[in-house]
């Protein structure tokens, strides 16, 4: 009886070790995205198309949400996210099936320019202020692109800017861009009360509540930061159609 007691204490502890490493592997805050650039006179073609193959192929960890890019160098392009999901599910997806790929390149393409881009990011929880399945229909991406070895230190800025944000009760998931081109972080503002989020005086002074926390004259530091660390930074404005989405 001792032998068989510790048996099954032994299988509940190597249980018990794996459950941490089974709920790690299940995270799902990976994203894929797409942008791609109907041709002029196809959009109305390409639109209807984008739709019947997203609401068709993409379910589950492959859902799509589309977005129309309204502003900035992509102005016209269509932004495409799929997930979250996680590596592991990245793993076994391929091309969904034969059936979804004739689909996407005798349906969709057809209609699009050869301008596109495609890459991964991560979801940073610690460094957002709403989850990563919080959506809105407004969103303000802003691209960060840290010099050369300083992406450590831009995290650090960023979660500088998250306790303002909370305080403020501004809503932003903070993505790092993963094996897709020069190091990123992408702060996706989720506008949940629409574009008048960015009126002047819809919320007091950013600065105040930043110098609030981090100190008199912080901001300015942090904008010394900013020109010390970071090569690059852009926003653009993107509105969600639902439409064109996996339902």
């Amino acid at each position: 009886m001792k032998n068989i007691s510790e048996l099954k204490m032994k299988s509940l502890f190597l249980l018990l070790m794996l459950i941490p490493l089974v709920s790690i592997s299940q995270t799902k805050n990976v994203i894929s995205t797409s942008r791609v650039f109907p041709k002029v006179d196809k959009q109305l073609e390409f639109e209807k198309a984008l739709a019947t193959h997203a609401q068709k192929y993409h379910t589950g960890d492959n859902k799509w949400r589309v977005f129309q890019i309204q502003s900035g160098p992509d102005a016209g392009g269509f932004h495409i996210v799929e997930g979250p999901k996680t590596w592991e599910s990245e793993d076994v997806r391929g091309d969904i099936n034969i059936e979804h790929n004739n689909d996407w390149h005798k349906s969709v393409t057809i209609h699009l320019t050869d301008r596109s881009s495609h890459g991964y990011s991560v979801y940073i929880d610690s460094l957002s202020t709403v989850a990563i399945g919080d959506y809105s229909d407004k969103v303000q991406v802003t691209h960060v692109y840290p010099k050369m070895g300083y992406s450590y230190r831009v995290a650090t800025m960023i979660k500088q800017l998250k306790a303002a944000w909370e305080a403020q009760g501004i809503t932003a998931a903070v993505y790092e861009v993963n094996a897709s081109g020069a190091p990123q972080f992408a702060i996706a503002r989720r506008y949940k009360q629409g574009l008048k989020e960015k009126t002047d005086g819809f919320r007091k002074s950013f600065v105040d509540a930043f110098e609030k926390i981090h100190g008199k004259g912080s901001w300015g530091i942090y904008n010394d930061n900013v020109k010390e660390y970071i090569n690059e930074q852009w926003s653009e404005l993107l509105f969600y159609r639902a439409d064109l989405s996996s339902k």
